[in-house]
Formats: C-alpha cells, sequence, structure tokens
C-alpha cells in the first residue's frame, strides 16, 4: 500500500511540474492588441523561434524550395483575433509580418496562434505561411487561410 502511495505522489508531483513548466509560455490571459498595431503577442520571441524553426525543416523537407532561413521578423501585428465562445472553445490570434530571408529577401508572413492546441493539449499551436513557399497549396493561394 506504501508503494502505491509513493506512487501516486510521485507521479501527480511530475504531472504538475509538467503542467507548470508547459503553461509558463502560454500566452493564455494576455490582452488583445490594437488591430494593424505592433503586438507583443505576435511578436513573442517563442512564436517567432517556433516559426524559425519550422520553416526550416520545411525548405529542407519540400523539393524545389529555395535553401533558406528566417533571420528576422519586424513589424509584427494583429489583424485578427477570435476569443473562445461556447460553440468555438479555441481562441486564435492572427498575425502578420514581414520575414526576412537568410538571402536578403523580405517576405510576407501571415500566422496563427491556437491557444491550449499544443501537443497533448498542453501549450499553443501555431501555424504559417510565407509568400511563396506555401508549394502545396496547403493554405490556398497567397497564404489566403491564415489571412
Amino acid at each position: 500500500m506504501a508503494r502505491l502511495l509513493a506512487l501516486a505522489a510521485g507521479f501527480a508531483l511530475s504531472f504538475s511540474a509538467l503542467t507548470q513548466t508547459a503553461l509558463a509560455a502560454d500566452f493564455i490571459g494576455a490582452g488583445v492588441g490594437v488591430y494593424g498595431a505592433e503586438d507583443a503577442i505576435c511578436g513573442h520571441t517563442s512564436v517567432r523561434g517556433t516559426i524559425q524553426s519550422r520553416f526550416r525543416h520545411q525548405v529542407t523537407h519540400v523539393p524545389n524550395l529555395p535553401n533558406v532561413g528566417i533571420v528576422d521578423f519586424y513589424g509584427a501585428r494583429l489583424t485578427r483575433y477570435e476569443p473562445a465562445t461556447y460553440n468555438s472553445p479555441i481562441e486564435r490570434r492572427y498575425c502578420q509580418a514581414t520575414a526576412r530571408l537568410s538571402d536578403g529577401q523580405d517576405r510576407p508572413i501571415w500566422y496563427l496562434i491556437e491557444y491550449g492546441q499544443g501537443f497533448a493539449g498542453l501549450g499553443d499551436n501555431v501555424e504559417f505561411c510565407v509568400l511563396g513557399f506555401d508549394r502545396w497549396n496547403v493554405y490556398n493561394g497567397a497564404c489566403r487561410v491564415l489571412r
């Protein structure tokens, strides 16, 4: 019985530590910015880092894309905000920025932050589209799905 209680206590402590760690990077509770103005959440370093690593994976694994990376973001702004409601329980923040690529070009980028939609419901999900790099039209022509 003592082993079972110790196992349950250890599991509870590890789960609470995991939950606290995952929630530390979440953006829940942040206020909605002004549309079209610089937005702190859209320009947050964790969001930018996620986009940069996933973009690098994309250009490496999708045929016929130039071998470039995102080196900087600027002008990150909120374009649309959808709060969580009874019928749509997922809070969404749509953003736009300009991405500077490693070849020196600036490209518009649109992205979506979905709160609580990370792996197994922990953390947030980020979907993005860089103009000219959606070779398989996942986000429709010219990234229209994320605009």
